[in-house]
């Protein structure tokens, strides 16, 4: 009953969660993670063990993965990258077959969110306000412009004048024109959302977003507001969509019923640690779902409110490396 924790990277947090928590069910079992360069990764250097993956575009990827699972006993992975979900969703079924399960949502919902003009008409479906978006010869000042298949915040930019476009932003048919939603008005708050098996909304925990580096949260607070029954009312039951989910909103300081949807990525994201030591334990659900068919029966609350989370670097060391 071995776990694998996909493309690791910096997410120690994330393996020393599931390695506590399976520990608690079975001390035999272990937590694997890959990396492209995984001796340079903290998180694969606390895992249990590691492995080095090719590229996610090269064809021997899928077979790699599968080969080192049934290597090592591993009947769980966790994804954790944008570029290889849609991979995965591809050959859930291949893995299955292996006895292995993927803990990611379907092909269509995972197509879905890696389109953020695809995502925003999903969230006009369910009920949920999106900022406009702009034709290209026809915009508002200031607005914000990002790309449809986009992630960590690259090449996005705030236009606040007409001298701030370029012939780039025009010409680039990957970059949306969108309505720019005021910090000074409203709070970011990134989601953690658990789905069951059966794709029903188990737990949602809003992160107001306070700091960011790299399009990672470093610091953020866990608050109960409107967001919670919002979520709960129109994303109750989502087809395709199982385990962490994380989704970005805008929520008005003043008007708890403004509230703007920008994204779901359909993975644990970098601030699940803030959620997961709040109470709402998806490391433990997960596990008892996937590799102990227990099912989820009740909605969870009970995690703490007004939790503040600040990060800061930390030191992994390797004795005897040689570059």
């Amino acid at each position: 009953m071995n776990i694998l924790i996909t493309s690791a990277g910096r997410r120690v947090s994330l393996i020393r969660s599931f390695q506590k928590e399976i520990n608690k069910i079975n001390k035999d079992s272990k937590v694997f993670a890959t990396d492209a360069d995984p001796i340079l990764s903290a998180a694969c250097q606390i895992a249990d063990g590691f492995f080095k993956v090719p590229r996610l575009d090269a064809p021997d990827y899928i077979s790699v993965l599968i080969n080192f699972c049934k290597t090592h006993n591993i009947s769980l992975i966790v994804p954790t990258i944008d570029t290889e979900l849609l991979e995965l969703a591809k050959n859930k079924e291949k893995f299955k077959q292996e006895g292995i399960e993927v803990v990611i949502s379907s092909v269509d919902f995972v197509s879905k969110c890696r389109n953020k003009r695809v995502i925003h008409q999903f969230f006009e479906s369910h009920n949920v306000s999106v900022a406009k978006e702009y034709e290209k010869d026809n915009y508002s000042l200031p607005l914000f412009i990002k790309p449809i298949d986009g992630s960590r915040s690259v090449d996005t930019y705030l236009i606040r004048t007409k001298e701030d476009l370029t012939d780039y932003h025009f010409s680039n048919e990957k970059l949306m024109f969108l309505e720019y939603i005021d910090h000074e008005e409203y709070d970011e708050f990134t989601c953690d959302l658990y789905f069951s098996k059966d794709h029903i909304l188990k737990c949602v925990v809003p992160r107001k977003r306070i700091e960011v580096r790299d399009g990672e949260v470093y610091k953020a607070l866990t608050v109960r507001n409107s967001l919670v029954p919002y979520i709960k009312k129109n994303l109750n039951k989502i087809n395709g969509a199982v385990g962490c989910l994380t989704a970005q909103f805008f929520l008005h300081k003043d008007d708890n019923e403004k509230i703007y949807a920008i994204e779901i990525n359909p993975r644990f994201g970098g601030g699940y640690p803030l959620s997961y030591l709040s109470g709402a334990n998806f490391t433990k659900w997960i596990i008892e779902e996937y590799l102990y068919d227990k099912s989820i029966e009740e909605k969870f609350d009970a995690w703490e409110s007004d939790l503040l989370m600040i990060r800061y670097d930390d030191e992994v060391l390797v004795h005897g490396y040689k570059d």
